[in-house]
């Protein structure tokens, strides 16, 4: 992709998406009919006109939604005056990131790799402006399934290949001696895990038939499977990568250009709606299912986001996800050395000229997170270390 000197990104062409390998994969379902590649290459860089005062908000039924969804069910949004419709409930990433592509939606949680994908494969006008949570992600087995090295010849679902929860599966995965393979049968003599790509909701009922041995992906399916009796939770993935982010919180660039004051007013209602689900777990998930952004069975949605875990490291009980606004530099950094050791089936070409540190610089912008920081307390207030800086820890 050439650059153009009169844009924010790459120049995109028919091309560039084909070579994107299906990972923005477009989800019919999601708007009434397939975009066309040339509606996404126009969508990805084209403002669609930021002026109307409705905002709207794409998410997927899972925790990692959870701050966005509080805010609207809590009355955050309304405390900051601005008028946000109630969230669309989207059942895949592919169909999400085309909704955001397409201007259907202003405001998404989206998954990190995703985000670093849409920016520098497509040349979208992506901005990460916050995390959205930390945790919240699980590998959940097939009952009969005691050691991932049982996992050897079998297929596992992931929500996407550009996601967290692919990149720490297969560094579980190789640290007990298997490889993932993308699109190759798996054999077990080899030791190879072929990892397939299965919307979030067709994992559980993809796991009690047992065309797949196991898979990663957020709460509260993890929490399901074990509710149902169809699958086992194996570890959740901050055991991998401690504290990392999973989603988070991402804007058109043109929104925030345009309409900075409506960009604070949406980030300072995201991380209330952190101190207050923090503050009671048990009540946000009441709203989540109560109100019906969740619809899993309530008790799954509950155990996701009020329980707790054994600390492997022996100190205090963890809680299965958190919710920690600031995104760090030094995770972002590290998010892109990982993907370059991540098997895909898609366009990896793009990573190898990627400078870690410049990537943060042009992904994402603080600016707002860190003055609703200030105004709530400082980072201690929220849970964070004073200097706004942190080592990554992973196993």
């Amino acid at each position: 992709m050439a650059a153009d000197p009169g844009t924010r990104g790459p120049v995109l062409d028919r091309r560039s998406l084909l070579r994107a390998g299906g990972a923005v994969a477009v989800g019919a379902g999601a708007l009434g009919g397939a975009a066309t590649l040339a509606d996404l290459v126009a969508a990805a860089t084209t403002s669609r006109g930021v002026a109307t005062e409705d905002l709207r908000i794409g998410y997927l039924p899972i925790t990692d939604a959870a701050p966005l969804l509080v805010a609207h069910g809590d009355g955050y949004f309304e405390q900051q005056k601005i008028i946000v419709g109630r969230p669309v409930l989207f059942r895949s990433w592919s169909s999400l990131m085309e909704a955001f592509l397409t201007r259907q939606v202003d405001l998404i949680h989206l998954l990190m790799p995703s985000a670093v994908q849409l920016r520098y494969v497509l040349g979208a006008d992506v901005k990460v402006v916050s995390w959205n949570h930390t945790g919240g992600g699980a590998v959940t087995v097939a009952p009969h399934i005691s050691d991932i090295s049982e996992l050897a010849g079998t297929q596992v679902a992931i929500p996407g290949w550009w996601s967290i929860h692919n990149m720490l599966l297969q560094r579980v995965l190789r640290a007990r001696g298997l490889t993932p393979v993308a699109r190759k049968a798996p054999s077990r003599s080899e030791g190879t895990v072929e990892l397939v790509v299965m919307g979030p909701s067709d994992m559980i009922p993809a796991l009690a038939t047992g065309s797949i041995s196991a898979f990663t992906v957020a709460d509260p399916f993890n929490a399901g499977a074990v509710a149902r009796g169809v699958g086992r939770l194996h570890m959740l993935l901050d055991e991998v990568w401690r504290d990392h982010a999973c989603c988070v919180t991402v804007m058109h660039e043109d929104l925030i250009d345009t309409r900075p004051d409506t960009a604070q007013a949406l980030i300072d209602a995201a991380v209330a709606s952190q101190i207050g689900i923090r503050a009671d777990r048990t009540g946000a998930a009441a709203i989540l299912s109560g109100k019906g952004y969740l619809p899993q069975p309530p008790r799954a949605v509950e155990v996701a986001m009020a329980g707790s875990v054994p600390d492997p490291t022996g100190g205090p009980d963890r809680p299965r996800i958190d919710f920690h606004p600031y995104p760090f530099p030094s995770f972002t950094e590290e998010l892109v050395r990982q993907m370059r050791q991540t098997v895909v089936d898609g366009e990896t070409g793009f990573l190898d000229g990627l400078d870690p540190s410049s990537v943060h610089r042009e992904l994402v912008d603080d600016r707002f997170v860190r003055a609703t920081i200030r105004r709530h307390g400082g980072p201690a207030a929220l849970g964070l270390p004073a200097s706004l800086t942190r080592h990554e820890r992973l196993i």
